[in-house]
C-alpha cells in the first residue's frame, strides 16, 4: 500500500500546474520565459498575477491533498510516504522528463499538512524574508533551512530528520540561484532574470 501510496503522490506531484495554467492562458510556454522554471515566481514573470497566484496555490495544494488524502484513507506512515512523493514528483516530473521546479511551494504544502504549526513558521519565514528581500530564492532558501529548526523545537525530531532531506533538495535545486546570489546578480520578485 505504501508503494501504491508513492506511486500515486509522485504521479499528483508531477503535475506541471504552472505550464498548465500558462498554456491554458494563452501565455506561452513557460520553459520559455524568464528563468524557465515551471513555478510561481517564474509564472509572474510573465506578467500575469492571477497565473502566477494560481500556480502557487496548485503546487502547495498538490503537496497537502497528497498527505491529507493518504492520512485519511490509508495511514499517518503513508502520508509522510505521500508528501515526499509528490515534493519528488514537482521537482523530477515524469510529464516533463524529470525536469522540474525546485519544489518551494510543494514543500510548503507539504509541511503545512504534516505538521501545521511548523509549516505555519515555514510560510512565515519566507513571507518576511521575501518581504525584506524581494527575492523569492532567498526567501525560499532561508525557509528550508530553518524548517529542520523549527520542527526540532517544536519536539518533532522524526520530522526534522525528513526536512533536512528536503531542504537539502531545494538547495540542490537553487544551485544557480545561490550562485547568483552570491554575486549579487539574483532578480528580485516579479523581474525577469
Amino acid at each position: 500500500m505504501l508503494i501504491l501510496t508513492a506511486i500515486l503522490a509522485y504521479l499528483l506531484g508531477s503535475v506541471p500546474f504552472g505550464l498548465v495554467i500558462t498554456r491554458a492562458l494563452g501565455l506561452g510556454d513557460l520553459r520559455q520565459i524568464g528563468s524557465g522554471n515551471i513555478g510561481a515566481t517564474n509564472v509572474l514573470r510573465t506578467g500575469h498575477k492571477g497565473a502566477a497566484l494560481a500556480t502557487l496555490v496548485c503546487d502547495v495544494g498538490k503537496g497537502a491533498a497528497a498527505v491529507l488524502l493518504a492520512r485519511l484513507l490509508i495511514s499517518e506512515d503513508a502520508a509522510w510516504v505521500a508528501g515526499f512523493a509528490a515534493f519528488l514528483g514537482h521537482c523530477y516530473p515524469l510529464y516533463l522528463g524529470f525536469k522540474g521546479g525546485k519544489g518551494v511551494a510543494t514543500f510548503l504544502g507539504t509541511v503545512l499538512a504534516l505538521a501545521w504549526p511548523v509549516g505555519l513558521a515555514v510560510c512565515g519565514t519566507w513571507l518576511v524574508v521575501a518581504a525584506v528581500s524581494r527575492i523569492s530564492s532567498l526567501a525560499a532558501l532561508v525557509a528550508a533551512a530553518l524548517a529542520p529548526l523549527y520542527a526540532w523545537y517544536a519536539g518533532l525530531s522524526w520530522f526534522a530528520l525528513a526536512l533536512v532531506a528536503m531542504a537539502a533538495l531545494i538547495f540542490l535545486r537553487h544551485r544557480a540561484n545561490i550562485e547568483r546570489l552570491l554575486s549579487g546578480q539574483e532578480p528580485r520578485i516579479g523581474k525577469k532574470p
